[in-house]
């Protein structure tokens, strides 16, 4: 970043500096030869009428340098400077015109030189005659050599090296907190995703590079102990059907002539299902955390509540259904979800479960309700998570898995959606609500 801005602080520079020298040494050689040819011009209009008295002409304009000069080049007048001197210019104007200008230089010793500035005026009309008038003047330092060259460049290269002082120091404050960042970045692993950025009080992007990294660092703790959690209640669901499969087997095999084999075989094949139930649930759950979905479809919510009613369950069913109340997402998915709220109601009501469709607004509402223990509202979130089980009624033994609320919501949240316990409406048993977004009329087309 430097060097870059070096490389545009250069050209800006070095363009300033060629056009500030061509500028200054063009303004004073018009200015002096201005003053030059101005002294020239009162020098020729002293000679209109007689000539200079005793060959002496007077300076003008603070050009000391003055001489009228024949065609033959004898000086037939001269300012004091010049007494006695030849003619300074044996120059004469072509084409018409009636003026020249010329600079010469004479060099007085190996160091010493001196440049002048010259005009001369053609006057035809002088009392000497036809005659040339020449002025001269001395060009300043400045357009003798290369004095205003020099000044400039040094001046160039102090402002360059300023600016690219600064431009390190600034670039160099600004990126360290970004390299303390890299460098606590690079400290943090995978099995310690605690640590966190520190965030420089300079409140500008870099401050809030930090606040946003450690707000991404914050999330992947969260996934990583979810994970971590997830994992272990995984294990320890498969180790209970796996450790009484495996029971059963040995007992099967080391008394092949027992009186119970079939009952033994029955037992085991239970547990098997019991572990292709939870291995399909979490398939499911991986498919929904990876955001695996189907195109969508128009789904009629409340035929879609009569066809999974209609399957045997333990206690009534009690519907309340509007017709018309379509969403748009995968059909299975939302069998599976309603299938896993009614379960969870049948299990836990004592006498009956209500289901509702109805709508509220842009969203389409299905309520479940049961007449059992209900869900405390301190446990109302967490009974979404997964393997989470409140009591024994809500245990092992019930055949819960602990995955359908959560199967649930991870659905709903697929769909754009959001399931929820809410307050029973009698003050007895659960209530669980499900928001969808109506479909869209081309969707429902």
């Amino acid at each position: 970043m430097t060097l870059t801005a070096l490389m545009i602080f250069a050209l800006v520079l070095g363009t300033g500096a060629v056009a500030t020298s061509l500028g200054v040494r063009a303004k004073l050689k018009t200015d002096i030869t201005n003053s030059v040819a101005e002294a020239a011009r009162k020098a020729a209009l002293s000679t209109d009428k007689q000539h200079a008295p005793g060959g002496v002409i007077l300076p003008a304009n603070y050009v000391s340098r003055i001489q009228v000069v024949a065609n033959d080049g004898r000086v037939l007048a001269t300012s004091p400077a010049l007494r006695g001197k030849p003619a300074i210019s044996r120059a004469h104007p072509v084409g018409g015109d009636l003026r020249v200008d010329e600079m010469s230089c004479m060099a007085f010793s190996q160091k010493d030189k001196t440049c002048f500035l010259t005009v001369g005026l053609w006057h035809s009309k002088s009392s000497y005659g036809d005659v040339m008038v020449y002025a001269q003047a001395a060009a300043p330092p400045l357009l003798n050599g290369y004095a205003l060259e020099i000044s400039l460049a040094a001046l160039f290269t102090v402002l360059l090296g300023l600016l690219g002082w600064g431009t390190w120091r600034i670039v160099g404050r600004t990126l360290e907190p970004v390299q303390q960042i890299s460098a606590e970045m690079a400290e943090i692993t995978a099995s310690d995703l605690s640590r966190r950025m520190s965030v420089p009080d300079t409140g500008d992007e870099v401050a809030q590079l930090a606040r946003t990294v450690n707000g991404t660092l914050g999330r992947l703790e969260w996934a990583m102990e979810n994970q971590r959690r997830f994992a272990s209640d995984a294990s320890h669901e498969l180790r209970t059907p796996l450790a009484g499969l495996r029971t059963k087997l040995e007992l099967a095999l080391a008394d092949p002539d027992m009186e119970d084999a079939t009952q033994a075989m029955q037992s085991a094949l239970g547990d098997a299902e019991r572990l292709q139930a939870v291995m399909d649930d979490l398939l499911l759950l991986a498919r929904l955390d990876a955001g695996v979905q189907n195109a969508p479809q128009p789904v009629h919510l409340s035929e879609l509540v009569v066809a999974e009613a209609g399957r045997p369950c333990k206690h009534e069913v009690v519907l309340d259904l509007d017709p018309g109340v379509v969403v748009a997402g995968n059909r299975l998915q939302l069998c599976r979800l309603l299938t896993n709220l009614l379960t969870n109601a049948d299990r836990h009501t004592t006498s009956t479960v209500w289901i509702e469709v109805k709508r509220e607004g842009d969203e389409a509402v299905l309520e479940v309700r049961d007449n059992g223990l209900g869900i405390p509202p301190a446990e109302r979130e967490r009974v979404f998570q997964r393997f989470t089980r409140l009591d024994s009624a809500r245990s092992r033994d019930a055949g819960g898995s602990g995955l359908g609320l959560p199967i649930a919501r991870d659905i709903a949240s697929a769909h754009h959606g959001k399931l929820y316990a809410a307050d029973s409406t009698n003050g007895c048993g659960a209530r669980l609500i499900l928001r969808l977004p109506l479909a869209t009329a081309a969707v429902s087309v």
